[in-house]
């Protein structure tokens, strides 16, 4: 850690303390030897996001810090959060901002929360939701190893009282796996929502290389089947993301093995690299094969497939049911 006229300054992959008293990696990821950043490649046109501004996000802005929320939108650096705190709407991540796993693509903080929580959490939850005028919200969360239940029943908490302030929103719950626990699966997707998402991130065979050990390809696909097979009124939903590697056999059998189960809705993105201590894009997936790969979802059955370069798992989520790729070939992620 080094200092700016004796104010620190953390550098991603380096150690830092938590308000909470527990201690996390900048960045989730450990800084490596010989890293610089020439491992960053430049992006091409297409993947030019607007640069946050506005009252309407400010405002937001403002709303999150207040209540002291986590969004995603933040914490993994989208490249939307400018479009979508302008337009009002925000994904909150609940349980804090430490995630308990260490995933090469992500650049949420990884440590050990040691089973803090925010008891006033679900009524933040829901005064945001309110004060925000939402229509449809996205809760998701950091993984939470070091709780018995994964946070399953503070899960569960927030989306009820969500609904209970906002019975006219629509809630979509962007979940951890549990490690599998199917009861915890359970305990989320009886709590009132309308959506219950948890993402395969990758392809089967990259699984191992991407993400954390206590994660995987087939426990996603246990917990997705399971949330659809116990409620089947549930929309079941998850996401991809490309440009680490696969090929697109392997994308066209994920498609086949996500539609077996009953999935829903997929959503395609290009990965970005966060730092250059994760994992280096691969390719830069050309717009055309993002709505290629969309029209092989829909071939398949798939209700809807949300594809395109800077598509995150709930980007305009609240337009999915339009079934027009959420406007994107009038948008400039397009």
């Amino acid at each position: 850690m080094s200092d700016f006229k004796g104010i620190p300054i953390v550098r991603s992959g380096e150690k830092i303390r938590k308000p909470q008293g527990f201690t996390a990696i900048k960045d989730g990821m450990k800084a490596r030897k010989n890293t610089g950043e020439s491992t960053m490649r430049r992006k091409p046109s297409w993947l030019r996001a607007p640069i946050p501004g506005g009252e309407k996000y400010q405002e937001v802005r403002r709303n999150v810090k207040e209540h002291r929320l986590a969004t995603v939108c933040e914490e993994s650096k989208c490249p939307n959060m400018g479009e979508c705190w302008s337009n009002g709407t925000a994904t909150i991540m609940i349980m804090g901002d430490v995630c308990t796993r260490a995933c090469r693509f992500c650049s949420v903080d990884t440590g050990n929360p040691r089973g803090w929580l925010d008891p006033e959490e679900p009524a933040n939850c829901a005064d945001s939701v309110r004060l925000m005028d939402l229509r449809y919200v996205v809760l998701t969360s950091v993984d939470r190893d070091d709780l018995p239940d994964g946070g399953a029943q503070h899960y569960a908490d927030c989306v009820r009282e969500v609904k209970r302030v906002n019975p006219r929103t629509a809630v979509e719950a962007l979940t951890p796996d549990f490690q599998g626990r199917l009861e915890d699966v359970k305990t989320v997707v009886d709590s009132g929502l309308e959506v219950f998402a948890q993402n395969v991130e990758t392809v089967r065979r990259l699984t191992h290389v991407v993400r954390d050990r206590r994660a995987g390809y087939e426990q996603t696909l246990k917990v997705l089947e399971h949330a659809k097979r116990h409620r089947p009124d549930v929309l079941t939903k998850t996401s991809l993301m490309l440009g680490l590697g696969e090929t697109e056999e392997e994308i066209d059998e994920t498609l086949r093995d996500l539609r077996e189960i009953g999935v829903d809705i997929v959503t395609f993105g290009q990965y970005l690299q966060p730092t250059p201590n994760h994992l280096p894009v691969e390719r830069f997936v050309p717009p055309a094969d993002f709505r290629k790969y969309r029209e092989w979802g829909l071939a398949k059955g798939f209700l809807e497939v949300v594809s395109g370069p800077l598509v995150r798992s709930s980007y305009r989520a609240d337009r999915v049911l339009e079934k027009n790729n959420c406007g994107l070939d009038d948008s400039p992620a397009a």
